[in-house]
């Protein structure tokens, strides 16, 4: 089986502009790209991802060997539906979308999502249970998949697999779970800011 995970990136990393009454902009952009660097090196580890990608338009740093897909503009769920049919060309099994805060999250947490039984999706909310921190789509069943990510995407992801009449699990971890928006999710980063400080 062959399994590819994409990060989507924005185009500034001085973004997470809600947590500007915690962290100055220095802070945030360093932060904000020590929580891509380990997104992107779980991923790289995880035994049954055989590839990484990044979505977006830089690669923010990082290697250049390190695949970057065209993006089209309009938004996350247009870009991420953009990649589905890249990948979907590709001799590709199963596609794994995984946020890029995510400051905690492990090899083992992607494996878990790259190895979903064949023809199940498989989700991994935020904390809250309201958002998808990262999906797992089998290809070709799920080339069809609709993107919703942005408020309610969990609900809304789960009812897109009951559409497309494709099983669906759910995953939770610690890794997986717990991004970060709000000044209150920063205690999850506290490690990336000590290394970054």
């Amino acid at each position: 089986m062959t399994c590819w995970a994409v990060i989507p990136v924005k185009a500034s990393l001085e973004s997470k502009s809600r947590l500007a009454g915690a962290l100055d902009a220095n802070t945030r952009r360093v932060l904000v790209r020590a929580m891509l660097t380990r997104v992107v090196d779980a991923a790289s580890q995880a035994s049954n991802i055989s590839q990484v990608c990044l979505l977006g338009p830089s690669r923010h740093g990082l290697p250049e060997d390190l695949p970057l897909l065209d993006e089209p503009g309009g938004g996350l769920n247009a870009a991420v539906q953009s990649a589905l049919a890249q990948v979907s060309g590709q001799r590709v099994d199963r596609i794994v979308i995984v946020a890029a805060d995510l400051p905690t999250v492990t090899a083992s947490d992607l494996e878990l999502l790259a190895a979903a039984p064949a023809g199940e999706i498989t989700i991994a909310p935020d904390r809250h249970e309201t958002g998808t921190n990262a999906i797992s789509l089998p290809l070709p069943a799920a080339a069809g998949f609709s993107f919703a990510f942005g408020p309610d995407s969990f609900a809304l992801h789960r009812a897109e697999a009951e559409r497309l009449g494709l099983p669906v699990e759910t995953i939770h971890s610690h890794g997986l779970a717990r991004d970060i928006d709000e000044p209150t999710d920063l205690p999850d980063a506290a490690a990336l800011l000590k290394q970054a400080g």
